[in-house]
């Protein structure tokens, strides 16, 4: 998306992880990433797995123009197996959703910048693995949210 592009709307962001997916949700400006959801994963061979189908409800509840997902890329800035699970699911999504762009975003050290921030609020435990999806799903949209307002200036 280049600086001319942008589109008023709520997006929603993204944090796959092989238990959990957390949810987050911008307003319609793309000024603030807010918690949704963490919703648990489905990892069935199915055509339609329960996770693909709760995120695709969620579009349509928030009339989401986007979806951004966290991209782990390791510390060096290649991709690994963590990757290539997330562009499959990524990809997979992408067929579930039609036509809502997805755009993928690096999370590098999303879950840990989360947890650090939950820990700091004195959300700890099993209080904290509860949330740290969602509160990770917020870093990736609010970064990549962010990025974008720097493009268009």
């Amino acid at each position: 998306m280049t600086g001319t592009g942008w589109q008023r709307g709520v997006r929603l962001g993204i944090d796959v992880g092989n238990v959990r997916i957390g949810v987050a949700r911008s307003d319609p400006d793309g000024i603030l990433a807010t918690p949704v959801v963490t919703v648990p994963r489905d990892q069935s061979e199915t055509d339609s797995p329960t996770d693909l189908t709760e995120i695709a409800q969620l579009v349509a509840e928030y009339d989401a123009i986007g979806v951004v997902v966290g991209l782990p890329i390791a510390l060096n800035g290649k991709e690994g197996l963590a990757a290539k699970a997330v562009r499959d699911y990524a990809a997979r999504l992408a067929e579930v959703l039609g036509t809502v762009p997805i755009h993928l975003s690096d999370e590098r050290m999303s879950t840990v910048v989360a947890g650090r921030r939950l820990a700091e609020r004195g959300v700890k435990g099993k209080r904290q693995r509860a949330v740290v999806d969602q509160a990770a799903a917020v870093e990736i949209l609010q970064g990549w949210l962010d990025a974008q307002r720097r493009l268009r200036g």
